[in-house]
């Protein structure tokens, strides 16, 4: 153990002060819990009201125990909990919150290290951010995805056969009545989402990264050997402790570098570019937009998982997991990037191996060749927009059509199913006040719905672009994370219907075909304004005079950097 603990700030010598830290700690935990033991907190975001993280506790017990048995004494910390599919008006909005609010209180109490709980989407982000922030030893320990449903002996993908499921409602294909039956075959077990969504990416990218036990990110929440590899954490977070090995000591730029080769191998979600900017920006590490381009978009789709694929979690689990991933694209990674353990990550992908091609498809004959997000600019993108080829249709990464726009969530679900709609199979839809500021909170609406009467004729994807997100979940031909933002004066914002519009994902270009000038001299609708977020107090006027653009990572202005984890104060 170290010889001198952060914790020993409160609870050593034998003045007022460390005689109420240490009497009001007491209830049941014996003296020598406060004579170099270190303090390790437990940041759980478990909640009934976050169903996918509801099973924590659990996991969390399994963690306290390990760090008992290694000499430490583990404390519960419940953290800002933020269930994707209930939070409004979006979870997003609260990402930077919960971090915040983690940062703080790991800061203010008398703790040497934690382990970080997370599963749903903005969680582990969170979490992250927040470790960052502060850089107390920290150690991640993800939830786990779902086991695999079925519906009339078809698996179901949630959030991707939602999507799916829920057009050929719209098309007249499905019954109302069995699309309310697939709800529980779908929800199968605890755990997060079980296709390549959101939580899924950020718990394998929080891996590579280095922030997780190697081999643990991605073993569903149900299998016992999570709880395993939850008691080796806790053991692992005391160990961190004694050696002082801290965020900032093992991630650097060759942590994201290999976290963007994993991002593409994997098909992974467009929402973890924002989450890694962010990350990067509490590190104070140079990551931009272009890099996840530069590193990623010629890295090849391994891993045959929806909403890019056919399979879901349990199955990559099976097949050899993420180890086996990384150690097809082994010449990609960075060799000198460390884990939380101390060890390069590479050194733990000599025994990974593929057991079914079919799911985790071997590097010379890859699912796709080349399947990083790409990056646009353009008239319509000065600063950017993403888009993910996986989960597009080949025929519409080159396109140009029309303009029809809709300026706000609410105008779109007013008109879209109009049958007076000008719209054809051509059109290009456009969704605009639904960046950080205008919504507030970037919501994940960029797989816009579409138009029902082209559902009936057939037609299944469209060119659509917003300055949103989507669910890491959902697929289709979408341009998103416009920046700037209509709200923050993005071209986006004088967009007209009947507007042309190209979009060249080759060139990685993505243009308004106005003249400059007239596009200088147009002015946003009122009822675009109108649709702008406006609020008046509370953490939304925080957010909306605060939050940056897309291409930053969506974080507040004044939370970028690590502040480290001295108190300005002590207690009095």
């Amino acid at each position: 153990m170290t010889s001198r603990l952060r914790s020993d700030e409160w609870y050593a010598g034998d003045d007022r002060n460390a005689y109420i830290h240490r009497a009001w700690m007491r209830r049941g935990v014996p003296q020598s819990a406060f004579e170099g033991r270190p303090q390790i907190a437990i940041a759980n975001t478990a909640s009934d009201l976050t169903p996918c993280n509801a099973h924590l506790d659990e996991v969390g017990g399994s963690v306290r125990n390990g760090v008992y048995e290694a000499g430490g004494i583990p404390l519960d910390l419940p953290a800002v909990s933020l269930g994707e599919t209930l939070v409004r008006p979006t979870a997003m909005l609260w990402r930077n919150l919960a971090a915040m609010a983690t940062e703080e209180m790991l800061r203010a109490n008398p703790v040497d290290g934690v382990v970080l709980l997370g599963g749903c989407d903005k969680t582990i982000p969170a979490l992250v951010m927040a470790a960052a922030s502060v850089d107390l030893p920290a150690v991640v320990v993800p939830g786990g995805p779902m086991l695999n449903g079925t519906f009339r002996g078809v698996p179901l993908g949630c959030g991707t056969d939602v999507w799916r499921l829920s057009e050929e409602v719209r098309a007249g294909t499905l019954s109302e009545r069995d699309f309310r039956r697939s709800e529980s075959s779908m929800i199968r077990s605890r755990g997060h989402c079980n296709t390549m969504g959101t939580a899924s990416t950020m718990a394998l990218v929080a891996e590579a990264l280095g922030l997780v036990m190697p081999g643990l990110a991605g073993t569903p929440a149900p299998d016992s050997r999570l709880l395993e590899a939850a008691h080796g954490t806790g053991r692992l977070a005391v160990e961190l402790v004694a050696s002082d090995r801290r965020p900032s000591t093992f991630l650097t730029e060759a942590s994201f570098r290999n976290a963007i080769v994993a991002l593409a191998a994997i098909g992974g979600s467009t929402n973890a570019v924002v989450h890694l900017l962010a990350i990067a920006g509490r590190l104070g590490i140079d990551l931009e937009l272009a890099d996840f381009d530069r590193i990623g978009a010629e890295v090849p789709l391994l891993v045959n998982l929806q909403p890019a694929g056919r399979f879901l979690m349990e199955d990559l689990h099976r097949a050899g997991g993420f180890l086996a991933v990384l150690r097809e694209v082994r010449d990609l990674l960075d060799p000198t990037a460390l884990t939380v353990t101390g060890h390069p990550l590479v050194s733990y992908l000599d025994d990974a191996r593929i057991w079914d091609p079919e799911v985790i498809a071997p590097r010379d004959a890859p699912l796709l060749p080349a399947a990083g997000i790409s990056v646009l600019h353009g008239s319509l993108a000065p600063g950017g927009a993403i888009i993910k080829p996986a989960a597009a249709s080949p025929h519409l990464l080159q396109h140009r059509g029309r303009a029809v726009v809709f300026d706000s969530v609410e105008d779109f679900r007013a008109r879209i199913d109009d049958p007076d709609l000008e719209v054809d199979a051509s059109s290009v839809l456009v969704l605009r006040g639904c960046g950080p500021r205008g919504y507030p909170g970037m919501p994940e609406v960029a797989n816009l719905p579409l138009p029902r009467k082209l559902l009936e004729q057939g037609v299944r994807d469209m060119v659509r672009i917003c300055d949103g997100r989507m669910s890491g979940t959902a697929y289709g031909t979408v341009v998103l994370h416009v920046t700037p933002e209509a709200a923050a004066g993005g071209p986006l914002a004088v967009v007209r219907t009947g507007d042309w519009i190209s979009l060249d994902v080759r060139a990685r270009r993505l243009d308004l075909e106005v003249p400059a000038e007239e596009l200088a001299a147009r002015e946003p609708s009122r009822a675009t304004v109108d649709g702008f977020a406006s609020p008046r107090r509370g953490w939304e006027r925080l957010y909306v005079d605060h939050v940056m653009q897309a291409d930053t990572g969506a974080d507040l202005d004044f939370l970028v950097g690590a502040s480290g984890s001295e108190v300005s104060r002590e207690s009095h």
